[in-house]
């Protein structure tokens, strides 16, 4: 008779969910410590609270918790050094499902072995979080459009003056990155009527809200023709700096800019200096090159900037998603299926 496959649940998730992935059946042998986990800061919050440490008996208790495991939701405390220490501890584990979309770079930060790399298989939690983070996006490109900086200080100093707001409609936007997160910011998009073009490696795209799909070697042809441009890209090697000097000093006057990707794929010192030549009327981003922004940042104080703390991907509804792609993946897994959002070793995403 097969032994059922042993399935650890290292991250907080809601009692209800446990009982989700137990559904499954007696292929699977779930085992959840809650009591061994950090407490959490707030729904869906996968890392806890900081400085949190195990006592020396809890910890042989949660040692004895992923003994045996096959499989692993969850990163533990959502860190390259949790993923490095399960991987390198526990020869048994042959698959762990991040919780995050970025868990591509936890990966390549856990400095795993080849051996170790071909042994285990990585899946990160890419779309689970495209309806906040597209959500997000169509708000910043709305708060720009319609002036809310001004708005804002008007409001403050009890100023009233009439004056035209802009339109999104008609408008172009540069859409860079088409997965999950980007397929739904263009489909949002064309719903308030813009023209959306779409940057990703291949230049293609199955999704009828994309009008134009080119490769990212087009990018200098585009920006010149985008009102807005939303980055969604991960952070590689090809992405890492892509909107440059350079890149700013082919866009449009007046562009709007969000950035819900990575921070490092901006070049913040070339942004600052375009926000203030007026190149970009207005960005808001959610991810920056060093996190937390460091307190003497120039962005913190630009009046055409929304500074977001890394945290418009963050939901009530989170766990449940990611317990629903968990699911679908362990069901895959069981059935020796290829898995949903496999991360690259080689390529990191």
């Amino acid at each position: 008779m097969t032994r059922p496959v042993a399935v650890a649940i290292a991250t907080p998730i809601e009692p209800d969910l446990v009982a989700v992935i137990r559904e499954i059946g007696d292929r699977i042998k779930v085992v959840y410590r809650p009591e061994l986990l950090p407490p959490t800061r707030y729904p869906g919050d996968h890392r806890g609270i900081d400085g949190f440490q195990r006592s020396a008996e809890q910890e042989i208790r949660w040692q004895a918790s992923l003994a045996g495991a096959e499989v692993l939701l969850g990163i533990p405390g959502d860190s390259p050094e949790g993923l490095a220490t399960v991987v390198h501890g526990l020869p048994t584990l042959r698959w762990v499902q991040g919780t995050a979309a970025g868990a591509g770079e936890q990966l390549k930060a856990a400095a795993l072995t080849k051996a170790e790399l071909n042994r285990i298989t990585i899946t990160s939690a890419s779309g689970v979080h495209a309806g906040p983070l597209a959500e997000f996006c169509l708000f910043g490109l709305l708060a720009m459009s319609k002036g809310l900086p001004r708005m804002h200080a008007d409001q403050l100093a009890h100023h009233w003056d009439h004056y035209p707001v802009a339109e999104l409609r008609g408008h172009t936007l540069l859409v860079i990155g088409l997965g999950a997160v980007g397929t739904e910011v263009a489909r949002l998009a064309k719903a308030l009527g813009m023209h959306t073009l779409g940057l990703n490696r291949h230049g293609s795209s199955d999704s009828p809200d994309i009008d134009e799909a080119h490769p990212a070697t087009s990018l200098e042809e585009l920006l010149p023709r985008a009102d807005a441009i939303v980055v969604t890209v991960p952070l590689t090697e090809e992405t890492a700096g892509m909107l440059d000097a350079r890149a700013f000093a082919r866009m449009k006057p007046a562009t709007l800019l969000v950035n819900v990707g990575r921070g490092g794929v901006i070049d913040e010192v070339a942004l600052v200096n375009a926000l203030r030549d007026h190149r970009v009327a207005g960005a808001v981003l959610d991810v920056f090159a060093s996190e937390p922004l460091p307190k003497d940042s120039p962005l913190w104080d630009m009046p055409n900037v929304v500074v977001s703390p890394h945290t418009t991907a963050l939901s009530q509804h989170e766990n449940e998603r990611i317990v629903a792609l968990f699911v679908k993946n362990l069901r895959r897994y069981l059935e020796g299926q290829e898995l949903i959002n496999r991360i690259d070793p080689q390529l990191f995403y």
